[in-house]
């Protein structure tokens, strides 16, 4: 009786194990079935929308700049105007993220790990940059800052802050300090809201393990915390100053747009086309383009090295 119910066809067929899409099938290899298509149809719409939209109008940059030869791509993109707006751009970028480097980490770790009343509105409010048109911006920070705005009055001869800065104060409007104090306004969010989500993820545990070793807070940052943080510094550093380099909106209120002065690159651009000179307007872009690239390609060079040697 047991043997033929052992021999039987049906117990058989009922006992085998059925094929489920995506399982290895007797005799085929196992094929991973994937939601979006291959690697052919997609690779090619990537390399098809990315050159659309990125490398054609940026190659028609290039070869607009190059249609009246080197000499006039030289003068245009290296008179003395131009050159103190790449150093006012850049050099103000570059500080400016490097400001929301220190006090974003300080912002977003405040907002990780500490309750406070009014948290959720603090959080909400770090996005107002990025929700804010940057001409109300820029207006906003002007009316505030200039020599008789409710800060910028402060600093202006006479303030009450004014005697920090000499018998005749300073002004912040309307300088390259104004442009710094743009960059920073608009650059915050890309620190916080880049180092918020790792801080989120990063168990305390090892904290507290450091510090029952006998390790020092600062040695607690610097050996358990911060090598933790670095790429996300680094990324967030990374979109700051691009987005600090190309800032347009906020930033020519509260510059003042004085020649040699405070006059910001993007600004360079726009006046070179209102004058209909399209060769100099397309030469300062191409070397924006390439300082920019250059600047970005060596921070995400950076930021791999710090990730793989994290992963040691």
């Amino acid at each position: 009786m047991s043997s033929s119910a052992g021999t039987n066809p049906a117990t058989l067929a009922a006992a085998a194990p059925t094929a489920t899409p995506g399982s290895a099938r007797p005799g085929k290899p196992f094929i991973r079935r994937r939601v979006l298509p291959g690697f052919a149809p997609t690779m090619g719409f990537t390399l098809f929308y990315l050159s659309l939209l990125v490398l054609i109008p940026l190659a028609a940059v290039f070869l607009k700049s190059a249609d009246h030869g080197f000499e006039a791509f030289w003068a245009a993109a290296t008179s003395p105007r131009v050159i103190a707006s790449y150093k006012l751009s850049f050099g103000a970028s570059l500080l400016a993220a490097s400001i929301n480097l220190v006090f974003g980490l300080m912002l977003a770790w405040c907002l990780v790990r500490y309750d406070f009343p009014g948290r959720k509105l603090v959080d909400a409010l770090i996005d107002l940059p990025f929700a804010l048109p940057t001409a109300v911006a820029g207006i906003a920070l002007t009316a505030l800052y200039a020599p008789n705005g409710w800060i910028g009055s402060l600093f202006a001869p006479g303030g009450l802050l004014a005697p920090l800065f000499g018998p005749e104060g300073t002004r912040i409007a309307f300088t390259p300090l104004g442009v710094l104090l743009a960059l920073i306004f608009i650059g915050l969010p890309f620190i916080v809201r880049t180092v918020q989500p790792v801080l989120e993820d990063m168990e305390t545990e090892l904290e507290e393990a450091a510090a029952s070793l006998g390790a020092q807070r600062w040695t607690t940052f610097r050996f358990v915390v911060l090598p933790t943080l670095l790429p996300a510094l680094l990324t967030g550093f990374a979109l700051a100053f691009a987005r600090a380099v190309g800032e347009y909106g906020s930033v020519i209120f509260i510059a003042g747009n004085i020649p040699l002065v405070s006059e910001i690159t993007p600004l360079m651009i726009i006046s070179k086309l209102e004058q209909y000179d399209y060769v100099g307007a397309t030469a300062i872009a191409v070397v924006m383009l390439v300082f920019s690239f250059v600047l970005l390609l060596a921070i995400n060079l950076l930021q791999a090295w710090s990730s793989r040697r994290g992963a040691r």
